[in-house]
C-alpha cells in the first residue's frame, strides 16, 4: 500500500492506495503549530481506525504548497510510519513537460492535478482545482502544461463578503434555488455560487478560444467545485479524488529512484 498526502493552504487531503484502487481518503485542517509527534500520532490513529496497519504503508509521496509544516510533517511521518516521503518538486518525474514561463513558481498540487487529468482522461484538457484558491490549467495533448489562471477560491470570496462588510453574515455556501433572491443571505449565497458559475464558464470559454483546439476537455476537482460542476455543462468530468489519484500515479513513474 502507497501513503499519499496533498498539503494545501486550508486541508491536507490523504489517502490509501493498494494498488490502483483508492481504499480509504482522509480530509485534516492544515495547522502550522503541530509538531512531528502529534502529526504522527493523529496519522497513525487515523489509519488504525480504518484498520490499515502502518506496517502495510509500503511508501509515501506528499505534495505541498505550505512549506512552513513540511518539517514537522515528513518528521512525523519518518519517526511513525517509517518511511521517507517522496516530496513532489524539484527532479521528480510527472510526464508532464512545464512550458510556464518559470516552472519552479507553479505549485507542486497543479502538476499533480496535471498529471491526474491527462493520463486518466487524455489531453488537450483544461484542469479545474476549486480549492483556497481556483486554479485553471491548460495541457495539451502532448502532455504540456502550457498556461495558468488563478482566481480567488469560493471560499476566500465568501470570507471578502462577510469579514469586509459589516452587516453581512457569515453564510452557508450553497446554490440557492433561484438568482431571484429575496433576503440577504440568499442574494449572498446566489451572487457567490451563480456568479463564479459564469467566471468558470467564461474562462473554459476563452481558454478554449484562444487556445485554438476544437476538442478540449474540461477536467474539475476540489472540494466546492461539486456545486460548480453540476450547474454547468462546460465541465465535462468531476473527480473529488484527482489529486490523490496524480500523487499515485507519480510515485509509480519514481518508486525505482535512489
Amino acid at each position: 500500500m502507497i501513503f499519499v498526502a496533498d498539503v494545501g493552504n486550508t486541508n491536507i487531503t490523504l489517502g490509501v492506495f493498494d494498488g490502483e484502487k483508492l481504499i480509504e481518503s482522509f480530509r485534516i485542517t492544515t495547522k502550522t503549530m503541530r509538531t512531528s509527534d502529534e502529526y504522527g500520532i493523529f496519522l497513525i490513529n487515523l489509519l488504525k481506525a480504518k484498520n490499515i496497519e502502518v506496517s502495510d504503508i509500503e511508501a509515501v509521496i506528499i505534495s505541498s504548497v505550505v512549506p512552513n509544516i513540511m518539517h514537522s510533517f515528513t518528521s512525523g511521518i519518518i519517526k511513525y510510519i517509517g518511511r521517507t516521503p517522496i516530496i513532489v518538486g524539484v527532479g521528480i518525474k510527472t510526464g508532464i513537460t512545464i512550458q510556464t514561463t518559470n516552472p519552479r513558481e507553479l505549485g507542486a498540487d497543479r502538476i499533480v492535478d496535471a498529471v491526474a487529468a491527462y493520463e486518466m482522461y487524455g489531453g488537450p484538457v483544461i484542469v479545474i482545482d476549486f480549492g483556497t484558491a481556483t486554479t485553471y490549467d491548460l495541457i495539451t495533448g502532448k502532455g504540456e502544461f502550457v498556461a495558468a489562471v488563478t482566481s480567488p477560491g469560493i471560499r476566500s470570496s465568501a470570507k471578502a463578503l462577510w469579514n469586509d462588510a459589516a452587516k453581512l453574515p457569515e453564510i452557508e455556501i450553497k446554490k440557492p434555488d433561484s438568482i431571484l433572491a429575496k433576503d440577504t443571505i440568499t442574494s449572498m449565497q446566489a451572487g457567490l455560487i451563480y456568479g463564479y458559475i459564469g467566471q468558470t464558464e467564461y474562462i473554459i470559454d476563452r481558454i478554449k478560444e484562444e487556445y485554438g483546439a476544437e476538442t478540449v476537455k474540461v477536467v474539475a476537482t476540489g472540494g466546492l467545485g461539486k456545486i460548480i460542476s453540476e450547474a454547468t455543462d462546460k465541465i465535462d468530468v468531476y473527480d473529488a479524488t484527482l489529486t490523490l489519484h496524480g500523487l499515485r500515479l507519480i510515485y509509480n513513474k519514481n518508486k525505482n529512484r535512489k
